[in-house]
């Protein structure tokens, strides 16, 4: 299925359906945190050469993984979705080996009224990063198609808002828009990302050397839980850095991305209020009450204008 767009043009959908899956091949699996950290994340390449999916994907969009075995309702698993972390032409430049970002998921809870102590393993995620080079994985795919980049990225600016594995579209994106083969982007990509600690940092030192080479690239890592220091989060750090982000914000030429942990928008859209620009990135309800006293029935019910994308989970 494909699937046009007037802003961010054409880009194919469910090549791959979850019932048909194909089989794809790990070629990398690589710790991509800055240091040790209490999270485990890795950058997981899988090949889809001669499969449908191949060459069908764009930076921005979501691939699927189903693991193996059969749920409690002894049926087999269902798909998972992860953020591919590519730019459009795969790890490999030719769309052969599609990417994502993927962070262990360990948890504990109690059951409510009770004593009793439980572990919680992600299945797929865990499974995921279990897999080593050369092991087989089924996956399907692309899905959607409204978090990309436009047609001419020229024409616009870019804000890119991440917190944790969230990052994993930029990488995409900012691949595509620098090391692109007709020469680098020159518009100013600004992307602003939120981790607990420095150390929570995926894919800093690529992101650094291109804040390095491409003065129009802004890198700026905010963190919540630093060892010294006060304590921010991404929007507060955008409310404070005036310069660039409110002229940047106020340009009818900015694009707005924001990727990860869900309610991690309600800051944004309050934020944009503060700035006097809600109103060219959001469709907000008729007769909402301001932002700052909205309750999360109202935010819920905010949709993103055609210059702001938002993916949380």
């Amino acid at each position: 299925m494909n699937t046009i767009s007037p802003v961010f043009g054409e880009c194919q959908l469910n090549v791959v359906k979850p019932k048909e899956p194909v089989v794809g091949r790990v070629v990398d699996s690589t710790p991509c945190l800055k240091g040790r950290s209490a999270s485990y994340v890795r950058h997981i390449a899988i090949d889809i050469s001669g499969t449908p999916l191949a060459g069908s994907f764009r930076a921005g969009q979501s691939f699927g993984v189903i693991p193996p075995g059969l749920n409690e309702k002894g049926k087999p698993h269902s798909v998972r979705l992860y953020s591919i972390s590519a730019p459009t032409w795969g790890e490999d430049g030719d769309g052969n080996v599609v990417s994502t970002t993927c962070k262990r998921l360990i948890d504990e809870y109690w059951e409510e009224g009770s004593d009793e102590h439980h572990l919680f393993v992600g299945l797929c995620s865990n499974y995921l990063c279990d897999l080593k080079v050369g092991d087989e994985v089924l996956v399907t795919g692309p899905a959607g198609k409204r978090f990309l980049l436009p047609q001419d990225p020229s024409h616009h600016d870019y804000v890119f808002v991440a917190t944790g594995t969230g990052i994993a579209p930029f990488r995409g994106m900012a691949k595509e828009l620098l090391e692109n083969p007709e020469g680098p982007c020159q518009s100013e990509i600004h992307l602003v990302v939120g981790v607990p600690y420095g150390t929570d940092l995926m894919y800093d030192a690529w992101f650094s050397e291109m804040a390095d080479a491409h003065p129009n690239f802004h890198y700026h890592t905010v963190i919540s839980r630093p060892e010294l220091g006060r304590r921010m989060y991404v929007d507060q750090y955008i409310v404070e850095t005036t310069d660039p982000f409110h002229r940047v914000l106020a340009s009818e030429r900015t694009l707005l991305y924001i990727c990860g942990i869900e309610g991690m928008q309600n800051g944004i859209y309050r934020l944009l209020e503060s700035l006097g620009v809600a109103d060219e990135y959001l469709q907000l309800p008729d007769g909402s009450p301001s932002l700052a006293e909205a309750d999360k029935a109202t935010i819920k019910r905010i949709k993103p204008s055609d210059r702001c994308m938002v993916e949380v989970y």
